[in-house]
């Protein structure tokens, strides 16, 4: 299988993936079934970053890391031709650990709110509350 043959199935599936996630938010009643599709669209974008990121060099792309100080010219150029970029992994690492807080923070509220109103259910809660 070639590699575009298989980056093009991995995007599809991505696709696919955040049209289900942003089903899940938007069309589901339970807020615990929206707290776990909003995990899964955020993973999802999470591994678009990364893919966004990758560089696909023969034989393996190498990380970020220039290993001879100063660098010769030589080592520059495999660099420049074979690394991945680390920019989006740093980022995607932020994003985790924002998701990881935001998620903790929504299952927080939602804990309460079933404690108050005894449901999770959105249209439950808003005829409850008036």
């Amino acid at each position: 299988m070639t590699p575009v043959f298989l980056f093009n199935v991995v995007m599809l599936s991505m696709i696919i993936n955040v049209g289900l996630s942003l089903y899940g938010i938007f069309a589901r009643p339970s807020l615990v079934k929206k707290i776990i599709a909003l995990t899964i669209f955020s993973d999802t974008v999470n591994l678009l970053a990364v893919l966004i990121g990758f560089r696909y060099a023969e034989p393996n792309p190498i990380p970020p890391v220039l290993v001879s100080i100063p660098p010769r010219p030589e080592d520059v150029e495999l660099f420049v031709a074979k690394a991945v970029d680390p920019v989006p992994q740093a980022l995607v690492l932020t994003a985790i650990v924002i998701g990881l807080a935001v998620t903790l923070f929504l299952i927080f509220i939602t804990t309460q709110i079933y404690r108050i109103y005894g449901t999770t259910d959105v249209r439950k809660i808003a005829k409850l509350r008036g």
